[in-house]
């Protein structure tokens, strides 16, 4: 192909569901109530968070920088969605869905460390999990996060292609936009398996790593009720990560079939829809401590208003 007849993305066509019509307002009814949850479950989690005392500790500064990632990443895709389940409007600018994935992945990597550091190393805790350490491993991930979105929005953009601009997905996913290009993509496939296996697989490594350690530490543990304590406080975190990454996991790794293209879709809304609201329940369920700042925020606020 001439390069003159070559184009650079900028926008794109997203088809989403478009192709099942008669699920256009279920699916829109689904969305909208999984975002507001989304919404309503991690803000609160950042609002207890901040002001309650009782939860300025490492584990809770993580969960509130994990709770704002969700609302961010859910913002760039939930809102756009529902448009597009309305609306003939499907133009996105490929930027927007850029590098929150990769900064969750990380975050839930350093509250497994710290989970580690609170069973393994009860008596250094303090000292490993001190404020500055806290805020270097928020910083990092923040930083890989947006290196990893930079490099693959810079590595689309610079890409020719010949006029086709729509996918089948209702988010910018990085392979259906690769498809769009009129060269070889080989490189750039190569390229992002490498990056993904570095910035996915290489923290979800680290956590199992983690885990390992700390059920060794558990069961090494001579009373049953010091045993079953340690368990609680990893529960929550760790029913995240087998959330997280078993939505991922089934989206992107099965064989390839006629059908393929549909579960993807159908497998991603789960882990950037769905997961994001059902974290918050997740932690706020199984945690005392939550559901204690919640209630004396709440006390608060009556008296307050009283």
């Amino acid at each position: 192909m001439k390069k003159e007849n070559w184009t650079y993305l900028t926008e794109i066509v997203l088809l989403g569901f478009s192709d099942f019509q008669s699920m256009q307002e279920l699916l829109f009814c689904l969305v909208l109530m999984f975002y507001l949850m989304a919404l309503m479950g991690n803000s609160l989690i950042l609002i207890l968070t901040i002001f309650s005392p009782t939860l300025h500790t490492p584990m809770y500064f993580f969960l509130c920088n994990l709770s704002f990632v969700e609302i961010g990443y859910n913002s760039t895709i939930s809102p756009k969605m529902l448009v597009n389940l309305l609306s003939d409007n499907q133009t996105i600018y490929f930027w927007v869905c850029g590098c929150q994935i990769v900064t969750e992945c990380c975050l839930l990597c350093v509250m497994a460390y710290d989970r580690y550091a609170a069973i393994c190393k009860p008596l250094q805790y303090t000292y490993i999990m001190n404020y500055r350490e806290c805020v270097n491993f928020v910083a990092a991930s923040w930083t890989f996060g947006i290196l990893m979105g930079l490099g693959q929005s810079v590595s689309i953009f610079t890409l020719p292609f010949c006029g086709l601009d729509r996918i089948s997905h209702f988010f910018c996913d990085i392979m259906p936009v690769l498809r769009l290009t009129s060269t070889d993509t080989y490189k750039n496939e190569v390229a992002n398996a490498i990056l993904t296996m570095m910035f996915a697989l290489i923290p979800l490594l680290l956590i199992l790593f983690s885990y390992i350690l700390i059920i060794s530490t558990i069961l090494m543990m001579p009373v049953a009720k010091n045993r079953q304590k340690a368990f609680s406080t990893c529960s929550s975190h760790l029913t995240v990560v087998l959330l997280y990454y078993g939505t991922i996991t089934a989206a992107y790794i099965h064989p390839n079939s006629a059908n393929s293209q549909d579960n993807n879709r159908f497998l991603a809304l789960l882990y950037t829809v769905v997961t994001p609201s059902l974290n918050p329940i997740i932690y706020s369920l199984r945690n005392k401590e939550i559901k204690a700042a919640f209630t004396k925020t709440i006390a608060k606020l009556c008296v307050f208003l009283g």
